[in-house]
């Protein structure tokens, strides 16, 4: 059985070694969520730990999925620090490990942060992944809808450039008032 739990400041600094696995392996595995192939555990720590000032500061959410023994997915939400911007939210981070990919996990992390982001009166949310990825998908299968893409954007995890894809979703009171 797989729990999912929002972390606290404290809990990313306490479990910044399980995250950076998660991370390594993450993109050892082929996800492009920002970093190069291979990533050394210890930068893998450093970021994460650095997350753990934006969870503080009320910028940024973490939830995790848990396997009774091992960390299997993670997402976030960045929220902007502006005043005309505090309705939307960027999806970021949404990684499942390699063992866990295939058992809607990454369905379930999704649906997480879509509701608490409505549960907090955020009305938009809106991402970028890498285009033709398998994230795509889950993207379009979830209700979001394909913005465009932008060439060139990134780099896959061994150094290869990609476009990505931008996506957005209304969720929250948006969504009832569209239907």
């Amino acid at each position: 059985m797989t729990a999912v739990s929002r972390l606290s400041a404290a809990e990313v600094l306490a479990q910044a070694d399980e995250l950076a696995g998660l991370l390594a392996d993450t993109v050892d595995g082929g996800a492009s969520v920002g970093f190069l192939a291979p990533l050394d555990r210890a930068s893998a720590v450093a970021w994460w730990e650095g997350r753990a000032a934006e969870v503080a500061a009320g910028h940024l959410a973490v939830w995790v999925a848990h396997s009774a023994d091992r960390m299997l997915g993670t997402v976030g939400l960045a929220f902007p620090d502006k005043p005309n911007s505090r309705h939307r939210a960027e999806l970021v981070k949404l990684m499942v490990h390699p063992d866990g990919r295939g058992r809607g996990l990454g369905r379930t992390l999704l649906t997480t942060a879509e509701l608490a982001a409505a549960a907090t009166g955020v009305t938009l949310l809106h991402l970028d992944t890498e285009t033709d990825s398998p994230a795509e998908t889950l993207y379009l299968s979830a209700g979001w809808t394909r913005l465009g893409a932008i060439p060139d954007y990134a780099t896959t995890p061994s150094g290869v450039l990609r476009p990505t894809t931008v996506f957005y979703k209304r969720v929250g009171a948006a969504t009832a008032a569209a239907t």
